[in-house]
């Protein structure tokens, strides 16, 4: 059972990386053909797709497929949840057919039976396959096992490991077909020798430069007047950044169905029999379980899964806790146990400075900017403040480095986490410390501890009752007697009610903004809606919800007005770095003395490790791909003319440009290059679905 278990998560991943990157399409044959009866809104159209009108039998029947395919791969039937997923598998599938297909037979590639059945009992398995008929004693493929599978389901085609396995197999054909198209396309990239030439200099070559840096903040925004002129003219030239779908917007108000005081007192009742029980018994697991509604109401904790409303400080053993409210539930927490386990547990913060490329010089550099991080620490720089703006591990830098508790088991590379469990006390480490990815800065903000718990914990949800429910249905229900938008706001200021703002809603969007999932709002304004329509109520989870219709967008480009406000600030950029370069190239002398003439806000850095594949100028300009390039345009000696980056006006003196000697063998760059050709495969997929002019009109009917 195992082994189909196995082999039918295989199916389903399978299914669905083919659905959501559009291989191909299964020919669904005549089940399609004919024209639906239905006329809800006036319309059977469910979209259109290269030119074929896609009705909603055809839509359905798809859907259906993809049904029956989910009950097959999970012995359930699916969901609403699931639903969702299936309903655009179903529209991707479609595409696949209408798009994609079509593509696939223009360029005449076929796949053919010999094909199917190599890559499923030939000499090239498919690799889905292969993973799922692994001998777990040896660790590798065994054709046996699955020549045996496949011989048991063949022998009996109603059962569901055959069906499975059919299902496996239909997939197979368009998946190849998919394949073979891609790799028509790629395999025409091909890499010249000056090209990777190119790009061994791009990564090899070392400039050394000082930089003068003056932030665009240097002036402020109301001395940096725009004009409309300005903003249109930038409008016009960066117009196709402004492509888009048709959207629209509304204003909504949601009024939340909360519990009440009352509702709160009774769950309070409720929870005082639990708490007299855990003071006069010592059988803390019954109490648990005869009051909680939690399935794990008396479960061991330490301190890397303590839930987050327990203060650790508190847990001392026979006492109770509580009522804590958490989020919607009251609770009570019964510490029955202390104990110490065979795992300890720490928590850490840190700070990763990483190295260019594998070098000495590299490696050297990155510590010596890792050491310059911790004196400052030590000399009392925030280490948050440090992290945020230093470390490169961008998976916890702006939470100031925080790791949160961990275990001594592998969690992290082996020198991290010696040194962590080798503190015995918390605070900041006092040497930095190596990894394979670079070099960190370390705070212990609690030592290590194999300290466990064993909580009885009684749950109690706190939820509206009937008297809530009706009053915050009748508070949403004025509001959708307004009028218009301006009769919206008066009403729901009268009432005390925030009036909140979603724009770009594009009609195949399930949730609003602050809102969640909120399909039935998007229904109704790509359905019903027009500007200054007023909804009735919809019940949301746990919220009601009235909007109005404020405004439309058409499918092209948005209009001048819509993004007046967002483009202002990088016109403001242009305009800035006009007025600061003119000051800039009114003084002389050195970067130094010209950084004096100018002010405070001019700072002189230098760099040292300056490659052109990399991003920025360290250490004051992380990102900024036009600084770097202008550095490798100067000759040595020479300086450029003030210039606008991402941030800020710069001034670059190349003082040094080591340009690396040439190589015989530069087939590791060609290779590079080669590989970033290989992953333009979604970017095909992309380019079909543009030039096939995709309406999605699934809005009509869910």
């Amino acid at each position: 059972m195992a082994l189909i278990g196995t082999l039918r998560d295989k199916a389903g991943i399978g299914l669905v990386v083919f659905v959501f990157v559009a291989i191909s399409a299964f020919i669904l044959g005549d089940i399609f053909s004919g024209n639906s009866n239905i006329m809800r809104w006036g319309a059977d159209k469910v979209g259109t797709i290269a030119g074929k009108e896609i009705t909603k039998k055809e839509f359905d029947a798809t859907v259906l497929q993809m049904e029956e395919q989910y009950r097959q791969r999970a012995q359930r039937d699916p969901g609403e949840r699931e639903m969702i997923g299936i309903r655009q598998q179903a529209w991707e599938l479609l595409i696949a057919k209408y798009a994609f297909q079509p593509q696939f037979e223009k360029v005449g590639i076929t796949v053919t039976q010999e094909e199917q059945l190599d890559m499923i009992e030939g000499v090239n398995i498919e690799e889905g396959l292969r993973q799922a008929f692994v001998n777990p004693q040896t660790g590798e493929f065994d054709r046996a096992m699955m020549q045996n599978y496949i011989s048991q389901a063949r022998s009996n085609q109603n059962s569901q490991e055959y069906l499975r396995l059919k299902m496996y197999a239909d997939n197979l054909a368009p998946a190849r077909a998919r394949i073979k198209y891609e790799n028509l396309i790629l395999k025409t990239g091909y890499v010249t020798k000056a090209e990777a030439e190119r790009a061994y200099h791009a990564q090899e070559d070392v400039a050394e430069l000082k930089y003068l840096y003056v932030p665009f903040f240097a002036i402020s925004d109301s001395a940096a007047q725009v004009s409309d002129s300005d903003l249109k003219d930038f409008y016009q030239k960066n117009i196709e950044r402004f492509k888009t779908e048709a959207t629209r917007d509304i204003k909504y108000v949601s009024v939340p169905v909360v519990p009440s005081a009352q509702d709160s007192a009774i769950v309070q009742d409720k929870l005082a029999k639990a708490l007299e029980a855990f003071r006069t018994t010592s059988n803390d697991s019954a109490v648990a379980y005869q009051y909680s509604l939690s399935n794990t109401p008396f479960e061991k904790y330490n301190n890397g899964t303590l839930p987050t409303f327990i203060n650790r400080d508190s847990l001392v053993e026979g006492k109770v806790i509580g009522p804590i409210v958490d989020g919607d539930s009251y609770k009570i927490v019964k510490v029955s146990k202390v104990t110490n386990d065979t795992v300890s547990y720490a928590s850490a913060r840190h700070i990763l400075i990483t190295w260019t490329d594998s070098t000495d010089a590299a490696k050297a550099d990155a510590k010596t900017r890792a050491n310059n991080v911790l004196d400052a620490i030590k000399k009392g720089a925030d280490f948050a403040g440090q992290a945020s703006a230093f470390s490169q591990d961008q998976s916890n830098a702006q939470r100031g480095g925080d790791l949160g508790w961990f275990a001594n088991n592998g969690t992290m590379v082996k020198p991290f986490e010696d040194a962590i469990f080798g503190a015995t006390k918390a605070g900041l480490l006092n040497e930095v410390v190596e990894t394979q990815f670079g070099y960190h800065i370390i705070d212990v903000t609690n030592p290590k501890t194999n300290r466990a718990y064993q909580l009885a914990i009684v749950e109690e949800q706190i939820i509206p009752l009937d008297a809530s429910i009706s009053a915050a249905f009748t508070k949403a229900e004025a509001l959708a007697t307004a009028s218009d938008v301006e009769d919206f706001e008066a009403k729901a200021k009268e009432q005390g009610l925030t009036v909140l703002e979603a724009k770009s809603i594009r009609a195949s969007d399930r949730g609003v903004s602050s809102l969640g999932e909120a399909r039935a709002v998007v229904q109704w304004l790509y359905r019903e809606a027009k500007t200054d329509k007023v909804s009735q109520v919809f019940e949301l989870e746990g919220q009601n919800v009235v909007a109005v219709m404020t405004g439309e967008i058409k499918k092209g480009h948005r209009p001048f007005e819509s993004v007046k406000n967002e483009i202002t600030p990088e016109v403001q950029k242009i305009v800035k770095g006009k007025a600061i370069a003119a000051k800039l190239n009114g003084l002389k002398g050195t970067l130094d003395e010209i950084a004096a003439g100018f002010g405070k806000e001019a700072t002189v850095y230098t760099s040292s490790n300056v490659r052109l594949s990399g991003n920025g100028l360290p250490p004051a300009v992380n990102y900024d791909p036009v600084a770097v390039g202008v550095s490798f345009s100067l000759e040595n000696g020479k300086r450029s003319q003030p210039f606008n980056g991402e941030n800020g006006v710069l001034i670059v003196e190349l003082q040094n440009k080591t340009v690396a000697p040439a190589i015989e063998n530069y087939t590791p760059y060609s290779q590079q290059l080669l590989q970033s050709l290989n992953m333009a495969g979604y970017s095909i997929s992309e380019a079909i679905k543009e030039k096939s002019d995709i309406e999605d009109e699934r809005y009509k009917f869910n």
